[in-house]
């Protein structure tokens, strides 16, 4: 008995390696044999609308389609790289889409699940563009670009990430402790998994008198990164490259 989480997977026709761990690893016994498997956003490293007609979309629906075939069922958390993902794809790809900051019971433990962007309060700019794009106007207009068009801002969108990123000192784009403790409270959970930061760790602390604990799952760059969930307790380990 065991569910899995990845999340940050940047998946990217630049890195064919990633991808091919990743196809490799949801064929595996690990996978086929979990209770569930969980996505938590960032699946991709752009996602520019259901209808991308380019090779690796379609390699990824076969892959998690074949998870859920088996009998495992795949939940697909938006992160901010693949937010535009739709119930279209999640059909094709077998995906059970699920609500940011949902909570879900996990062996008898329930557990609150996010992206994680939410929580770095104190990045102000990236806040402020989030709040812009996740509308239905935003959205609704650049899924009306031709594709090449929407390829060209996604391109465009990453270049504006990765300077922004570089730009930014690595505090302020973490989680906020406050901004955490009061999601955590809101959902009445002790337990948060989440990954956007790319730090994967698991937090213990005490959140209004009683244990808690924060695991942030690893992105897949340089190599994968999953979490287990089990009865008798959490593994979050590394997957290398074959």
């Amino acid at each position: 008995m065991a569910s899995l989480f990845i999340a940050d997977l940047h998946l990217d026709d630049s890195r064919p390696r990633i991808t091919e761990l990743f196809e490799r690893y949801l064929a595996g016994d690990e996978v086929r044999q979990a209770d569930a498997l969980y996505i938590l956003g960032d699946l991709v490293e752009a996602w520019i609308g259901d209808d991308d007609d380019a090779e690796l979309p379609a390699r990824i629906a076969r892959a998690t389609r074949a998870v859920r075939e088996a009998g495992v069922p795949v939940y697909f958390m938006a992160g901010n790289r693949d937010f535009l993902l739709g119930e279209d794809y999640a059909r094709r790809a077998g995906f059970e889409l699920l609500q940011d900051g949902i909570v879900h019971d996990l062996y008898g433990r329930p557990t609150l699940l996010m992206h994680g962007d939410v929580l770095c309060t104190d990045d102000l700019a990236y806040q402020a563009v989030r709040r812009q794009v996740r509308t239905p106007e935003w959205k609704a207009q650049i899924l009306a670009m031709p594709l090449e068009a929407r390829r060209a801002f996604a391109a465009k969108a990453r270049a504006d990430s990765k300077a922004h990123t570089g730009s930014t000192m690595e505090s302020i784009m973490d989680v906020n402790a406050d901004a955490v403790a009061g999601a955590m409270r809101k959902a009445g959970v002790t337990r948060l998994i989440h990954g956007h930061t790319h730090r994967p760790a698991i937090h213990r602390f005490e959140l209004d008198g009683r244990p808690a604990e924060r695991i942030v799952l690893g992105d897949w760059y340089e190599q994968g990164s999953v979490l287990r969930v089990a009865p008798e307790g959490v593994e979050l380990r590394g997957l290398a490259p074959g």
